[in-house]
């Protein structure tokens, strides 16, 4: 039977932990839950505290903020299952989808499955996060000889040895850009699925910013000529 690692990094998201964590358990899957609590300060540190008492999920933290490629090192470090999935802890995306990611590889398609918010039936973001996308994405692709749509996609479904043999040096959301080119360095050709997409507002608690696009831009140009 396979069994599915979900690694879900955690920073200030009280509003939400405790929904994200009944949907993900909803889902009718052999699986295992690790969460990393990368410092929060809003009340979300106690909610996981209590959490790691009851034992029902792996929970760590960390003693300082780091960012998102951190809490998912951390993560990555813990996993057992055959397969690994990265969860945002807020509401944007659907644990559902967890069966289509993982179709493609176990039918042996693939070792690497995306979900793509462009493909599939989404509520739609701003212009200007909608645009930032699509041109990180478009520089990956020119980069790496690619055709994705979503390279920024927190959705991302590895075999756990292509996740266990990649390095990953990105402390934070500059790992979305470090880890697929990595991928793509390596010859693994990343298959796309159509998910669901409900993304929020700065003013609902989105952290992504345009300095991290900049970011995400020189990561990808920086791997493609280094490891």
């Amino acid at each position: 039977m396979n069994k599915l690692s979900v690694v879900i990094p955690v920073y200030n998201e009280k509003e939400t932990i405790k929904e994200i964590l009944n949907r993900v358990r909803a889902v009718n899957l052999d699986k295992e839950i690790i969460i990393v609590d990368d410092f929060s300060t809003d009340g979300t540190r106690d909610i996981l505290k209590e959490l790691a008492l009851k034992g029902e999920e792996k929970v760590f933290f960390h003693e300082k903020n780091m960012g998102k490629g951190a809490a998912l090192r951390t993560g990555f470090e813990h996993v057992t299952g055959d397969y690994v999935i990265v969860q945002d802890a807020d509401l944007e995306y659907n644990p559902e989808d967890y069966h289509k990611l993982l179709g493609p590889v176990l039918e042996g398609k693939t070792e690497v499955v995306y979900g793509s918010r462009f493909i599939g039936g989404h509520k739609s973001m701003s212009f200007h996060h909608w645009l930032g996308n699509k041109f990180l994405t478009f520089m990956t692709n020119i980069l790496y000889n690619a055709t994705i749509s979503d390279m920024e996609t927190c959705y991302k479904l590895f075999k756990t040895e292509v996740i266990e043999g990649i390095a990953i040096k990105s402390n934070r959301f500059n790992f979305e850009p470090e880890i697929t080119a990595k991928i793509l360095k390596q010859g693994i050709r990343i298959y796309e699925v159509p998910i669901s997409y409900a993304g929020r507002e700065f003013s609902e608690g989105k952290k992504i910013t345009w300095i991290d696009g900049f970011s995400a831009l020189w990561t990808l140009i920086k791997f493609k000529f280094k490891d």
